[in-house]
């Protein structure tokens, strides 16, 4: 039997707890050899963070009475011995439910009221207002009252049909596609906008998020799911019922929410409740054929992989972990469904850490190495300084002090030009920060939104979207000329610098953000197919071209940022190696006007300082060995045993 997600995503936080501790090792050896220069500092800060931080997002999507809430149950929580998800018949996840956990916060299930969808903010912008959350404290020893707690997502309310269409649950263009109203004409709909469970079950502390999604009309009425939470899971879960086959409201679903543009490979679509199948009149291959049949037809209509069609019965799967039922598990799939989610997703994910972990480490490597070579260089050059002072008198021996102390003042002399280059690179990222930054996105947004509330029927939806996003592709393209700009300054006057004064400065890879217009590309496609399938009829509603823009922001916001991180990374790269040979040079000073002092009150300290020189430079060598062997150990794939682990620590 393959080895369950939850085992594989146990060796998966074990690997980035490994990592963090190792890299908590190192930067306390950078620290205690001086060799913890800003940009230094800030890598391995940005490496921490992101292996004790990084996130793996897992979304499950189906319309209602698939088993979702059932498969959630019984990949994640079945070591409870209950259910905790709500997953009774009927439909029981009425709003959008993240599970996650956070350690600054205490274990508590976030509600948001139905009713802030009337309001012109985003999700994103009400997750930083927790007073508009309703706050339930939870008991995760308690598995009833953690399951009473979960109940509450599928609270619903009665409001009227001009209600019912204000919060996007009532469409008077697709009637087909409405509740049905009760006796007083009045229209059920979710009690909540979203729900955020913060627990600290096993694999949530180790950065498993599961988003679970409602069916088609709920998920239709949040554009912000469809075009930001949905796109940003590693992995999204599609659920189906074997029994019904791909119905046409799973077919709405996944052509309207699922399907874009080379996210196939992350999408997993599960036939669920094979369990109907098993008859006692039928034979194992009989019902075997039959699963395959359902598969084969899943994959054409959806048109992706059969590989990628996994039969289970999650009722089954999770009853068999309860009762630890081997025969059950394996004749349930779950396994080979959890084996899939763990190789194909924390696989991936695991690879694009151990890629960014290389190139930090590398980087950083290269920082750390360039502060011991200027160091052993200014240690080889006063030994020759020392040497040529042998059977030298006192005249000599001061005039060596006049000298040094004159290259020392022209060497203070020069910061004139270095205060200059820094002047001149803060204006320049003074002009990135005001084309990526919120304001100059504010006005793209409202310039989009303008053109998508124009009356009538949005037929040239693609050219309005092309000219907004071709808008923002060039706001990264004038940055990219800006980069360019202040790398050609930094060459130049880091070659003067390093003519005048012996620096080995070398300015850093200019940041490459053609990776950011590639996301823009990604994410105007998203919208696009979003718009193009049955939704474009919805741009008449001015409410709903609110929301749209507000998901779109909200997304792009994120880009910006992060372009605009990568842009200040490389130009404090720059600004701290500077520092650091400016450190550098300023102690070399003190220490050859220390040596001459010392040589001056006893002729025999001349041979002494020569030997220190000697053993600190047998010190440095065996330093750069030293930080060779420590993040060789973090680009490592193996990870060690504990008593390694011990050594490694005492070594450090």
């Amino acid at each position: 039997m393959s080895r369950s997600f939850n085992q594989q995503f146990d060796q998966h936080g074990a690997w980035r707890r490994n990592f963090a501790h190792r890299l908590s090792w190192l930067s306390r050896w950078l620290n205690e050899n001086e060799l913890l220069d800003q940009a230094v500092a800030e890598r391995l800060r940005e490496l921490e963070s992101q292996m004790r931080t990084s996130k793996v997002m897992v979304a499950f999507v189906a319309e209602f009475s698939r088993g979702k809430s059932e498969l959630i149950n019984a990949i994640f929580f079945a070591n409870y011995g209950r259910r905790i998800m709500p997953a009774s018949a009927g439909r029981t996840t009425m709003c959008p439910t993240e599970l996650g956990y956070d350690p600054a916060r205490p274990p508590s299930l976030q509600l948001l009221p139905i009713e802030t969808r009337l309001e012109a903010h985003s999700l994103t912008h009400f997750r930083d207002v927790p007073a508009r959350w309703t706050h339930i404290d939870i008991d995760v020893n308690d598995a009833e009252k953690l399951s009473d707690a979960m109940h509450k997502v599928a609270e619903v309310r009665w409001v009227a049909k001009d209600d019912a269409r204000a919060l996007g649950f009532w469409s008077d263009d697709a009637p087909d596609d409405n509740p049905v109203l009760d006796n007083e004409g009045r229209v059920e709909v979710p009690r909540w906008r979203h729900a955020v469970l913060n627990m600290p079950h096993p694999l949530l502390e180790q950065g498993l998020v599961i988003l679970d999604t409602p069916g088609l009309n709920a998920i239709g009425a949040e554009p912000e799911l469809t075009v930001s939470l949905i796109p940003q899971a590693h992995a999204v879960v599609f659920i189906l019922g074997a029994d019904t086959g791909v119905t046409r409201s799973d077919l709405s679903i996944w052509r309207e929410h699922l399907v874009t543009e080379g996210a196939n490979e992350t999408r997993i679509v599960v036939l669920n409740k094979i369990d109907t199948m098993w008859d006692i009149l039928s034979t194992p291959a009989q019902i075997d054929s039959q699963i395959d049949r359902q598969r084969k037809g899943a994959a054409k209509l959806l048109d992706v992989p059969l590989s990628q069609v996994l039969p289970v019965s999650a009722q089954k799967g999770l009853q068999a972990k309860i009762r630890r039922d081997a025969p059950l598990l394996e004749a349930s799939r779950l396994p080979g469904l959890e084996a899939v989610l763990g190789q194909g997703l924390l696989g991936k994910r695991e690879t694009m850490l151990r890629l960014a972990v290389d190139t930090g480490i590398a980087a950083l490597r290269t920082e750390a190495m360039r502060i011991l070579q200027v160091r052993q260089r200014d240690l080889s050059e006063q030994a020759l300084e020392l040497q040529g002072l042998r059977g030298k008198n006192v005249s000599v021996i001061r005039h060596m002090r006049t000298r040094i102390e004159h290259e020392q003042a022209e060497f203070e002399g020069s910061n004139a030009r270095i205060l200059a280059l820094r002047s001149v690179q803060g204006k320049l990222l003074r002009e990135v920060y005001a084309v990526l930054g919120s304001t100059a996105l504010k006005g793209d947004m409202a310039k989009l939104a303008a053109s998508l509330k124009r009356p009538g029927i949005k037929l040239n939806v693609r050219k309005v979207y092309g000219e907004t996003f071709e808008a923002l592709r060039n706001n990264l393209r004038e940055v990219q000329a800006t980069t360019a700009e202040i790398q050609s300054m930094l060459h130049a006057t880091f070659r003067q610098l390093n003519a005048e004064h012996g620096f080995t400065l070398q300015a850093p890879a200019e940041p490459d953000l053609l990776g950011f217009e590639q996301q823009l590309n990604q994410i105007e496609r998203s919208h696009i197919h979003y718009l193009g399938v049955g939704n474009l009829l919805k741009l008449a509603q001015h409410d709903f071209c609110d929301k749209l823009v507000r998901a779109l922001a909200s997304r792009l916001r994120v880009v910006n940022e992060a372009a605009m991180t990568e842009v200040e990374r490389w130009s404090k790269s720059a600004g701290a190696q500077l520092d650091a040979q400016l450190k550098e040079r300023r102690r070399n000073f003190g220490k050859r006007l220390e040596a001459v002092e010392r040589i001056q009150g006893a002729a025999g300290n001349l041979d002494e300082r020569l030997a220190e020189l000697a053993a600190q430079e047998a010190g440095l060598a065996d330093m750069q060995v030293r930080l060779r062997e420590l993040t060789a150990m973090l680009t490592s794939n193996e990870a060690p045993s504990a008593a390694a682990a011990r050594s490694e620590l005492s070594a450090v």
